[in-house]
């Protein structure tokens, strides 16, 4: 159904109250406007602003005194004479706070229910009482779908057009990279993004398609939510995890729309544990280099919120764009920290339980074709629930490289640094390097760098070895932590390499 069916539907059933929480308010605005032409419904709009006015009429006059919303709600009650009516108030939220204001509220709730009349409260955060919560029903409202952005596109090409003279060159396929690059927008980040493209040459062709691709990055960044996060352009920038490539490898195209048709379900995705700088981040993005997938990082931090109910809701929203977003890979960072209090005794009153709560039950259930991965360091920290089988379809762990990954870390960092690896004595390097994760390997070659630029020399294999032995690893110094990760990934966990 559309979002105003959805809407029509809640008003048929004769729900007194409505929330709806979204930036977007000029559209659910129109999604009431619609609603209550469409079924000759009277339509009433309240701002702290503006007053109380006839929403369907263009600048109609607000009904004297009801700047205060006390005195908006309590014009709403009287005389409606039993008929059909919807009554939105803008940014009600922040005046709730006042007693007299929230008892003329709920008083209104009940009276107005008794009506078959509907109150609809749009605001861009959800800080209402538990009492009003209790009493109204959540409407969230979607994003845009293939054939609707399709239409935006077009219909903002022609605004801009009539405007000032445009040329516009695009396929049908370009069209269509071109609306898959703005799934999991808003529909007013979709047109600014169109507009964006547009502004600096007066052109609309496929040479946009990577500026739209970078104006949605930019639009998802200034929500603080998922970020895009760029990756290798290919496995042979990533050494070692042979198994685990070989394993994305054979399922490359696990996400395609043929593969649904042929039977097979969209893979849900892995858990990655192991030792801390052993390459899990980097593991991450090598399943986006593998399947050709754009890689969002979902930012736990920016979801927790002091308002009851706003983190939790925060998470549907990110997860539901995700879905919006696919076929995508989903990458949470050390998940047991984002769910720290999941698996002990709480102090954040259930908050992390219930996000939990909420992040497994969406594992289970989602259709999209999202892969999912996470990454862990902390066995101890994780829940029971997010290893039980099925969560995952597999769950790697990622150890210290062996010899022969070594010696390939070493020659990719080599090359990062414009050296040729023939040129050093590569399998010493491997050899002198035992137990160094991935990530201690690149410092060395960064300080051996530091150490010839000082002393006015060309990088050779003498600085590098001396800086391996400036500087023993993390599997030296936590010795005790990391054979305890090992021994219990032992029979539990499939090798990465």
């Amino acid at each position: 159904m559309t979002d105003q069916q959805r809407f029509e539907q809640l008003v048929l059933a004769k729900h007194p109250c409505v929330q709806i929480v979204t930036y977007e308010e000029d559209y659910a605005l129109q999604t009431v406007r619609h609603a209550a032409v469409a079924n000759g419904w009277d339509c009433w709009m309240w701002t702290v602003t503006g007053g109380l006015r006839d929403a369907l009429l263009e600048n109609s006059a607000a009904v004297a005194d009801t700047e205060h919303p006390a005195a908006a709600l309590y014009h709403l009650c009287e005389g409606r004479g039993g008929k059909r009516g919807l009554f939105v108030m803008l940014d009600l939220a922040g005046h709730l706070k006042d007693e007299r204001t929230l008892r003329t509220l709920r008083e209104a709730i009940a009276k107005l229910g008794g009506s078959g009349c509907t109150l609809v409260l749009i605001d861009q955060n959800d800080e209402v009482p538990p009492v009003v919560k209790a009493t109204t029903t959540r409407m969230e409202i979607s994003f845009p779908d293939e054939q609707e952005l399709t239409e935006i596109v077009k219909r903002t090409l022609r605004e801009v057009n009539d405007e000032r003279r445009i040329q516009v060159s695009l396929n049908k396929r370009e069209l269509d990279v071109v609306v898959r690059n703005l799934r999991g927008l808003t529909r007013r980040q979709a047109r600014q993004v169109i507009i964006d493209s547009v502004a600096h040459d007066r052109r609309f062709d496929a040479d946009d398609i990577n500026h739209i691709l970078s104006l949605k990055r930019q639009a998802l960044g200034a929500v603080g939510l998922l970020d895009f996060v760029e990756a290798p352009t290919s496995l042979d920038e990533i050494g070692g995890l042979r198994r685990m490539k070989e394993w994305l490898c054979s399922r490359q195209d696990a996400l395609s729309d043929e593969a649904g048709e042929f039977g097979i379900p969209p893979p849900r995705g892995v858990l990655m544990l192991g030792v801390q700088g052993a390459g899990k981040s980097l593991a991450a993005k090598a399943v986006a280099t593998a399947w050709k997938r754009p890689l969002l990082r979902m930012d736990v931090g920016a979801l927790y919120d002091k308002f009851i109910g706003e983190s939790e809701r925060k998470l549907r929203d990110a997860l539901r764009q995700a879905e919006m977003m696919s076929p995508i890979v989903l990458w949470i960072d050390e998940i047991e920290k984002a769910f720290a209090s999941a698996a002990a005794q709480s102090s954040d009153g259930g908050l992390s339980k219930r996000m939990f709560g909420t992040l497994l039950t969406w594992m289970q259930e989602h259709r999209a074709p999202v892969f999912l991965i996470a990454t862990a360091n902390d066995i101890e920290a994780l829940p029971p629930e997010l290893l039980r089988k099925g969560r995952f379809d597999e769950i790697f762990f990622v150890d210290l490289p062996g010899l022969d990954a070594r010696a390939q870390i070493f020659e990719i960092h080599l090359k990062k640094r414009k050296r040729e690896p023939k040129h050093f004595d590569v399998a010493l390097l491997a050899q002198e390097s035992a137990g160094f994760s991935g990530a201690e390997i690149e410092q060395s070659v960064i300080s051996a760098l530091h150490d010839a630029f000082a002393s006015k020399q060309e990088l050779k294999t003498e600085h590098i070895l001396s800086a391996l032995k400036t500087s023993p690893p993390l599997s030296v110094t936590m010795s005790e932590k990391v054979a305890e990760l090992r021994e219990w990934a032992q029979g539990r966990c499939v090798p990465a390499d």
